[in-house]
């Protein structure tokens, strides 16, 4: 339907949408790649990487086209996910071609290559020859088949990667490799933690004031009630003299994978993740109608007083409308998107925006779409977080990403409603709401 197609999130016109890739800042433009299937909603077909681009902080994009296809030996079953780091105005691309051969093969201990292939770019359009820089070969003798999702950056003047990977005891870990340029990397150590998953995807290695942090998407943990809802993971450690330490998720919602960050223009780290994940057990009605699944806004990270990181949603000033208060009691109706900040006046506050309800009480921040229509097999999602001191809520046609307490909980799912319209209420204190006007994406036929 129509009026589930997002306004202020990135999202194919038609297919499937998965990881944020190659995310960076060229001096001029922003570039966001993402793995995509433009042939399939489900995301059946081979895996290529799309590309937005934006000069105007994201106000509007343009969509250039496929960048990346799998169309080299190394590559041939899917331009897996990656990273790009722009050095002397040349943007150097980083992705995990994947391969499997024909046979009876497990694909984890035999049958799969993983290959870590460069190419090079000006402008995210016209891409180089693809050279493969590590093979399956190349990987400590420890590793199954996977390996993957390469996160370059520059340091020191070293070029640095880490990269996620599956051990042949089934353990997740994170190998992290040193290069004096960029197509000839050499293996320093691993990052692990004991009994944490038999895979992790997706890792960054980053600095935020100070504090080292290692995100991962860890796979196979256990699930609690209020961690580890879904079925795979994602969040980070924090890395004290090359040990990790304290895993936290960075989203407790339905709908949050495979995060990447980058620095932008003002010299801050942004986070922009996945609104979905793989082999879930609700389902997303917009694969009727042609495509499927959409990107996060972005997301500024910051250093808490503890070390832990605090989210806050980066929206372009100039889509932001006027502020109308909405008092305790009364009730909004009206379009969205748009931003929702909590007036909080007792400590079991509520608002619910269509059927979906944000509450917190005795210590809990709690998202429910379990008595409604609207989420499509989704119900319950907890957080422990004390007391709820602000709660911060962007809900766009059919998302809702919820900030609270400064960004230190973050919960985020997709809604699906009947109407165009939503009405909005709370109790426990009112709520002020400023519309947000569309963000302009053009180059979709």
């Amino acid at each position: 339907m129509n009026h589930w197609r997002q306004k202020i999130h990135l999202e194919p016109r038609c297919g499937w949408m998965n990881d944020p890739n190659g995310l960076c800042f060229d001096g001029s433009r922003y570039h966001i790649f993402f793995q995509y299937d433009p042939g399939s909603p489900s995301g059946t077909g081979a895996k290529c990487w799309g590309h937005f681009v934006s000069s105007d902080e994201a106000e509007s994009w343009d969509y250039t086209g496929v960048a990346i296809r799998p169309d080299i030996p190394e590559d041939i079953n899917g331009a897996f996910s990656g990273s790009a780091i722009v050095v002397n105005g040349v943007m150097h691309i980083f992705y995990t071609g994947n391969v499997e051969h024909e046979g009876d093969y497990d694909y984890v201990t035999e049958g799969r290559e993983a290959n870590q292939i460069h190419v090079t770019t000006t402008d995210g359009i016209s891409i180089s020859s693809k050279k493969v820089i590590l093979r399956s070969s190349d990987y400590p003798s420890c590793c199954s088949c996977h390996v993957r999702d390469p996160k370059v950056w520059m340091e020191d003047g070293k070029w640095k990667m880490v990269l996620g990977a599956r051990t042949l005891e089934d353990k997740g870990c994170v190998l992290y490799y040193e290069a004096d340029d960029p197509d000839n990397w050499h293996y320093v150590n691993t990052f692990s933690y004991e009994n944490f998953g038999y895979m992790w995807e997706c890792p960054d290695l980053y600095n935020i004031d100070g504090n080292l942090y290692l995100g991962i998407c860890p796979q196979g943990l256990t699930h609690g009630e209020y961690h580890n809802q879904n079925i795979y993971s994602s969040g980070y450690f924090k890395v004290k003299d090359g040990k990790l330490d304290g895993f936290e998720e960075y989203d407790h919602g339905f709908v949050f994978y495979a995060p990447q960050t980058f620095i932008n223009e003002y010299g801050e780290r942004i986070l922009i993740g996945w609104m979905g994940i793989g082999d879930i057990p609700y389902s997303n009605p917009t694969t009727e109608y042609g495509w499927q699944h959409c990107l996060t806004i972005p997301r500024k990270l910051s250093a808490a007083e503890d070390g832990s990181i605090r989210q806050w949603p980066v929206i372009n000033r100039n889509l932001c409308g006027k502020i109308i208060e909405v008092p305790e009691g009364d009730q909004y109706e009206g379009g969205l998107p748009a931003d929702i900040i909590a007036v909080i006046q007792d400590a079991d506050y509520r608002i619910d925006i269509g059927d979906v309800s944000v509450r917190a009480h005795d210590g809990e921040l709690i998202l429910d779409l379990s008595n409604g229509t609207s989420g499509y097999g989704r119900t319950v999602r907890k957080a422990k977080i004390g007391k709820l001191t602000d709660l911060r809520i962007i809900a766009d046609r059919s998302s809702i990403e919820i900030f609270a307490n400064g960004g230190r909980t973050v919960m985020s799912t997709r809604f699906y409603p009947d109407a165009q319209n939503i009405k909005i209420r709370s109790t426990g204190g009112g709520f002020l709401i400023r519309s947000i006007e569309t963000m302009e994406v053009r180059g979709f036929e």
